[in-house]
């Protein structure tokens, strides 16, 4: 399983290491030392604390006025498996992705819940707003 050190897990969630810390030092994010004594949180607990994160609409800051990227680094959230084909979710800060693809491909990226993968979006039309 892998695990993610207080600063990739903050980068993935979208906020500072500092919050990312505090939410380690309050108990909602559990950590546990690896042999050189770094805090790391699992996989698995990072992406079922970003789902949460993202339900709750809590954010340490306002979103920037900037277009949209195509790239949403994130963590797996869930994999249903079909015969053929999958279904794949990803949590990217606030934004949740959902991606149908080949159980193969799947499989050979040996894609895990709790692993850190980037969905990228293709779109003809393109939005952009400033609030």
């Amino acid at each position: 399983m892998q695990s993610y050190t207080i600063g990739q897990a903050a980068r993935l969630l979208g906020v500072s290491p500092d919050t990312a810390r505090r939410w380690a030092d309050a108990g909602r994010i559990p950590t546990h030392r690896d042999d050189s004594g770094r805090r790391l949180i699992d996989g698995r607990d990072l992406a079922a604390f970003s789902v949460e994160l993202a339900r709750s609409g809590v954010g340490e800051e306002e979103p920037s006025y900037t277009s949209v990227r195509n790239a949403f680094p994130g963590i797996v959230t869930a994999i249903k498996l079909g015969d053929v084909a999958a279904q794949v979710e990803i949590q990217a800060g606030p934004h949740r992705l959902v991606s149908l693809l080949t159980r193969e491909a799947v499989e050979e990226l040996g894609l895990e819940v709790g692993m850190e993968a980037t969905a990228r979006v293709k779109s003809t039309n393109v939005h952009i707003d400033r609030t």
